[in-house]
């Protein structure tokens, strides 16, 4: 009979406090994010695959990527809305096309999803926030390094996709830090998201208009080691490349000496601190996800987190590669 009531008590008591311990329980298995992104198996954005990995570790939260291999807007606007189908706790996107995505970004808005961009924003959209890098300074670091270079005269061709507002932003960074020089830029090429564009167009150029063209500038992570192939397969001396990003290629030109500098983000920190905002919305829910945030001084919640951007050129060029290496695990 004693051992009854004991048996009792105790169950009494694990019922009293189980409702608490659950609540104290922030995190469940079925809060499921989403990262949302093209090129998705290029290293820029396995390095943002693991930052936002590293935090649904952290909270024990369900955390997956998708998006198309290759650069596809269409692909990727598909992607988020199977995403949007799913109803999950939040959604991080880096935008391709801001015009196609804006209205599926407004229509997860409204349904109650937390939609944050990174890297690319969508401004027009009534996404949150946008997480990533003050794309204006990126390029006047990348402009500054390359006055140095060319020592203050010379044509430049830069290499960019113009309908992405980053990229538009780097390229008026460039543009001012560049503006009480003698440096001209004389082309701006869209690759469209295709490498070969900017390996066909640096080939077309070193073989008919090679006294013509100083240096090339790279504002996205896929030109850079074509124009730095071509330059060296076709033993072209004396033009300066400036890169974008830190694809092991681009890292690999840099310690031959062919690429300059490259400007390096931190795709990791975005997805990292990207997932984390998301759980927060999730948890401390808003009154109302419809709100322009931004345009108030009492705003719960910032309009942009810059997560920074630097310069990696030959002289810390190891101690990058050792320290990615640590935090990702990958080998360059």
């Amino acid at each position: 009979m004693f051992h009854s009531h004991k048996l009792l008590s105790l169950v009494l008591v694990a019922l009293l406090v189980s409702p608490f311990v659950s609540c104290g329980a922030r995190h469940s298995v079925d809060e499921h994010y989403f990262l949302v992104a093209t090129n998705i198996q290029v290293p820029y954005w396995q390095t943002a695959s693991s930052g936002f990995s590293s935090a649904a570790k952290e909270y024990k939260v369900r955390a997956e990527f998708v998006g198309p291999d290759n650069y596809d807007p269409k692909a990727e606007l598909q992607a988020f809305n199977e995403a949007v189908q799913k109803k999950p706790a939040g959604i991080l996107v880096a935008v391709a096309d801001p015009a196609s995505m804006k209205d599926a970004i407004d229509r997860a808005i409204s349904s109650g999803i937390p939609v944050i961009t990174m890297d690319s924003d969508a401004p027009a959209s009534k996404r949150l926030l946008f997480i990533g890098t003050n794309n204006y300074q990126a390029g006047m670091i990348g402009g500054k390094r390359l006055a140095e270079e060319m020592k203050g005269k010379g044509n430049v061709v830069v290499f960019t996709m113009p309908e992405q507002t980053n990229l538009s932003e780097r390229l008026r960074g460039y543009r001012d830090a560049l503006a009480d020089t003698q440096i001209k830029i004389t082309r701006v090429v869209d690759i469209k998201g295709d490498p070969r564009i900017a390996f066909d167009t640096t080939t077309e150029i070193v073989g008919k208009e090679r006294d013509k063209v100083d240096a090339f500038v790279c504002l996205e992570a896929l030109a850079g080691k074509e124009v730095a192939n071509v330059v060296s397969s076709n033993n072209v001396k004396g033009k300066t490349i400036i890169a974008m990003d830190t694809d092991p290629d681009t890292l690999d030109w840099i310690g031959k000496g062919v690429i300059a500098a490259t400007i390096a983000q931190k795709p990791y920190t975005m997805a990292l601190v990207g997932l984390r905002e998301l759980d927060d919305l999730f948890h401390n829910k808003l009154q109302n996800l419809d709100t322009d945030w931004s345009k108030d001084s009492f705003a719960p919640i910032p309009a942009f987190i810059d997560t920074g951007s630097a310069l990696i050129d030959k002289s810390n060029l190891q101690a990058f590669q050792q320290a990615r290496k640590t935090m990702t695990g990958a080998q360059k």
